[in-house]
């Protein structure tokens, strides 16, 4: 399978100037936005709504803080308001991988092309 990256705005709610955007790794397989605990302060203060346990993709377990409120903008899709966790992470070549969970996906309406490597907009919302 490919890697999916997408172009991400990303906000404080209660302290709009604190602001940033980034590319970020879609991945399915994670709940949350994830960003390295190093960009913490891009996004100014934000309210730790809880301390969770994390098991990485390598099946370790580290700690991480869910924070919020944030709004998360993927191009082309639409805004909404979140939450996003941060954990350590360690740099691949002198850059981080902030990863685009699914819960974010399914907010903004977003999914996955598997053929196209990119993401599509979702035409109608799931209440089944």
């Amino acid at each position: 399978m490919g890697r999916v990256v997408t172009f991400v705005s990303l906000t404080n709610v209660l302290s709009p100037e604190s602001t940033f955007t980034c590319d970020a790794l879609v991945d399915t397989g994670a709940a949350y936005t994830t960003l390295p605990n190093a960009w913490r302060g891009r996004l100014g203060s934000l309210r730790v709504l809880e301390k969770v346990e994390v098991e990485t993709a390598d099946q370790s377990i580290i700690e991480g803080e869910i924070c919020g409120p944030v709004e998360i903008k993927i191009e082309g899709f639409r805004s909404i308001l979140t939450e996003v966790l941060f954990i350590d992470m360690e740099p691949d070549n002198g850059s981080y991988d902030p990863l685009i969970g699914y819960t974010t996906l399914e907010l903004a309406h977003a999914a996955v092309d598997m053929v196209g490597h990119r993401l599509i907009n979702i035409k109608r919302v799931d209440l089944k």
